[in-house]
């Protein structure tokens, strides 16, 4: 058969098995109502069937309701019937009268009962069809958690068949399905092993440091006959769906080499058609058996990316052939062969992965083109996807939540005024994006445990909406701290553990603190005073006044208000204040800077200065002179808005290269940019920053400069000097001077989340527009208080304003707020034209 009708073959079976995925409209509704008594009685042996037992359909449930009839079709391709069971009021039977039992799914095989499911892990399509399978392949797909697991199966396998071993970040997502569905298909021919473990992941020696994507290996065990010997394994380089793990099982069940003895026009394989190219290395009889083992190791370094064929020169009537060593046929139409002569196996390689680059570039370029107008949604499903993992991975074990209080709406109050300090986290049960905080939230509660004088407790807006309608939150998740139910402080800082940690630390001290004695000044800038701070690592900000500097010691005193939490800030103006400046070489008013423990104390003079002039000078001066920046800490030198010196380096720099770099940045002058460096180990979106600025991966460390605030041009230090002071600064000058070209300018689109996050109040204003809002006075309520604004807007902690007056720009409905999830359900089922997230 010629190679354009296998093509045209393999493209209409691929087409009828799209068809045949594709649900026909008008077709009976597959959801079947049953009684109790009905169901039970249809039950068959070896069919399976999933059930929900429901007295009446509460709208929390509806969202429920639309998904498993959703999957209904596609259970049913697996023979999977799905059946809503109505139950009378009066029936107290096991599955109609238990407490739980219309909060969860029953998985029947004949009458026997498989799995219960509660639904809140039932939450989509795939989610549903992913743990169905699941359990009824429970037998058959094995799951690991430990590497020593894995090698028992491998070793078992040996000799005898092949194992698929996947890796998903959480099940009940997308991945999950196809990996089950594959199991369906694929699970007599090869042993499926699955795994939701990263530290199992790494452990196999997968170079990929990125574990929230899901993997799949292809491990050839039935060639490895040897205990010893470890089974071959190969990467599946695409994304994990139906489609493409079909794609790679069939890719590698074709031969490793095939031989052929006709002209490479006429060849055609299964490469050809899955639209991979296909190298052949040409032989002849006397170098056969070199040639057939090169041919092989070219085709294990380019399983699952090219075909590779040995084809001899003796039998085949070709004059190119007798001038060339490899020829390479691509699946395009109307390409001509390439014939070439290559000096070693490492070129044949990159000529293929060369090639598979600018086909992806391409291909990534026109589906840019053709997804614009549907980019927002786009967005919607990543940021989904990322809840979604933290939400399963969580879900998969219980959260300790012991050390966190539950408050209803009768104890809320009580409890704020019990404690000195309570922190509270404001979330919605069903929300993905409160679950993923909350479990660093218990992190927290661990690390303060035993803590005086600060607890942490939890409201959930779900259960009690009109407590968080009367606290004013509006957006899910939120932490309020409050001091003895007086005074009320939002947290707006990153929502990782230490982070949230410091803040609720930091805050327990009085900012600015009033030290008594010279004793006590030098042990707060040693970081010994306050002692409960002693084991955090922070910079320690003096104010030394003078009576006659009243002024500024009143702006010093506003500035720490607002900065409370953040930094931590004493200040002395004792009779005895000049010996102290004096000591550090400054007259009051002045400001001494103590970082790591005191060992190195800088003294700055403090003009009459206003207490915003102050908070900005604070944080920036509080920051590190070169620091290695992570995700968490660059936004707050992104706010200062001015350009960066990046040392990017492939772990830690050298110390020659951290002395000139903290030289330069000790001496910029008036602090015009922001030097520091990246770890690309520790950051490894250090590398696709990399990517963007430079066409290619230079050779690292690498030094750069990049004004994302003026242009957006990007400059490449020379590799081949040295970097040293002088060097680097040399090289700024002709960068100012303009004698430099930039190696790249980046774009002017906004950096932003993908979408905002949901306004609840409002959002529910628009739903039900009729109800008013009851506003209620609280006693802690403060007059709203406007923190000055920092050179890039941001301010991480905000004092709640009134009430009252919130209450007045929201205008919101005080409507339950158990009511939006099945709304955002039915408007998500609308083709998510909904603008918040």
């Amino acid at each position: 058969m010629s190679a354009q009708k296998d093509r045209w073959v393999f493209s209409f079976s691929f087409l009828l098995f799209c068809a045949s995925s594709i649900p026909t409209r008008g077709s009976m509704r597959l959801l079947q109502e049953l009684s109790p008594q009905e169901y039970f009685s249809s039950l068959q042996a070896g069919r399976a069937s999933l059930a929900y037992f429901s007295h009446n359909v509460s709208p929390g449930a509806q969202p429920f309701l639309e998904q498993i009839e959703n999957s209904a079709e596609a259970l049913q391709d697996y023979g999977v019937s799905v059946v809503k069971v109505n139950c009378p009021k009066e029936d107290v039977s096991r599955y109609c009268g238990k407490e739980n039992a219309v909060r969860k799914a029953y998985l029947f095989r004949g009458n026997m009962l498989i799995r219960e499911f509660p639904t809140d892990a039932l939450f989509d399509v795939n989610s549903i069809v992913a743990n169905v399978l699941f359990a009824l392949l429970f037998n058959e797909v094995k799951y690991v958690e430990t590497l020593a697991d894995l090698q028992n199966i491998e070793n078992a396998l040996k000799g005898r068949s092949n194992m698929v071993f996947a890796y998903v970040p959480a099940t009940g997502t997308a991945e999950h399905r196809a990996v089950m569905e594959a199991a369906f298909a694929y699970g007599t021919v090869h042993q499926f092993v699955l795994t939701t473990e990263a530290t199992l992941l790494k452990d196999t020696g997968s170079d990929e440091s990125d574990v929230s994507s899901a993997r799949l290996l292809f491990c050839h065990c039935q060639q490895a006959t040897d205990l010893a010997e470890p089974c071959r394994r190969t990467a599946m380089g695409q994304t994990l769906t139906m489609l493409n793990i079909h794609r790679h099982l069939k890719l590698m069940g074709a031969p490793l080499v095939t031989e052929v003895a006709e002209d490479p026009e006429k060849v055609s394989t299964v490469h050809l058609q899955l639209g991979l190219p296909l190298v052949f290395i040409l032989s002849q009889k006397e170098t056969y058996e070199a040639d057939r083992r090169t041919a092989e190791f070219v085709a294990w370094q380019l399983l699952g990316k090219a075909g590779v064929a040995l084809l001899s020169r003796d039998l085949v009537d070709l004059n190119i052939l007798l001038r060339s060593n490899v020829a390479l046929k691509t699946p395009d139409e109307g390409v001509p062969i390439k014939y070439l002569v290559l000096e070693d196996t490492d070129e044949v390689i990159t000529l293929v992965e060369d090639k598979n680059k600018i086909e992806q570039i391409q291909e990534d370029e026109e589906e840019d083109e053709e997804d614009e107008d549907e980019k927002e949604n786009n967005n919607q499903d990543i940021q989904d996807d990322q809840v979604v993992e933290a939400v399963s991975r969580d879900k998969k074990r219980e959260l300790p939540l012991e050390q966190i209080l539950v408050l209803t709406e009768e104890t809320f109050h009580s409890a704020l005024l019990e404690t000195a300090r309570t922190v509270v986290l404001f979330y919605a049960s069903w929300e993905a994006v409160s679950l993923a905080v909350l479990r660093s939230y218990t992190e927290v509660a661990d690390h303060l445990k035993g803590t005086r004088g600060v607890l942490l407790s939890r409201v959930n807006c779900w259960d009690w909406p009109g407590v968080c309608t009367k606290e004013n939150v509006t957006q899910l998740p939120t932490i309020k701290i409050y001091e003895k139910g007086e005074r009320s402080v939002m947290y707006n800082g990153m929502w990782g553990t230490e982070e949230l940690t410091s803040f609720i630390m930091l805050s327990r001290v009085s900012c600015p603190l009033k030290l008594a004695t010279i004793d006590e000044a030098e042990g707060y800038l040693r970081g010994e005073f306050p002692s409960e701070l002693s084991s955090y690592h922070h910079t320690s900000l003096l104010g030394v006044f003078s009576t006659a500097t009243s002024e500024a010691r009143e702006a010093f005193e506003e500035a720490g208000n607002i900065l409370r939490g953040h930094v931590t800030m004493g200040m002395y103006f004792e009779d005895d204040a000049l010996a102290l400046s004096r000591k550090y070489a400054v007259s009051p008013p002045a400001l001494l800077l103590a970082r790591s423990g005191g060992r190195s104390v800088e003294g700055i003079a403090l003009s009459k200065q206003s207490a915003q002039d102050m908070v900005r000078m604070i944080r920036y001066e509080s920051l590190d002179i070169f620091p290695e920046i992570t995700v968490q800490n660059l936004p707050r030198y992104l706010q200062f808005r001015k350009p960066f010196l990046i040392l990017f380096s492939d772990g830690d720099i050298s110390q020659m290269e951290s002395k000139e770099m903290l030289k330069l940045a000790k001496g910029r002058p008036q602090q015009a940019f922001v030097a520091c460096w990246l770890n690309l180990k520790k950051t490894p979106v250090g590398r696709g920053v990399l990517k963007a600025y430079f066409a290619t991966m230079p050779s690292l460390p690498v030094l750069v400069w990049v004004n994302l605030h003026a242009g957006g041009q990007v400059f490449k230090f020379p590799s081949e000097q040295s970097i040293t002071e002088m060097n680097i600064l040399s090289w700024l000058e002709k960068l100012k001077a303009g004698l430099e070209i930039p190696s790249s300018t980046l774009s002017e689109e906004d950096w932003k989340p993908p979408l905002p996050a949901y306004d609840f109040l409002q959002m529910m204003e628009a739903a039900v527009p009729e109800l008013p809002l009851h506003t209620s006075h609280h006693r802690g309520d403060t007059p709203e208080r406007h923190p000055p604004e920092s050179p890039g807007g941001d301010t991480a902690v905000r004092e709640e304003p009134a009430q009252e007056t919130k209450a007045e720009k929201v205008g919101s409905p005080g409507r339950d707020l158990r009511g939006t999830a099945p709304r955002l359900a039915a408007r998500e089922k609308q083709g998510k034209r909904h603008s918040k997230l």
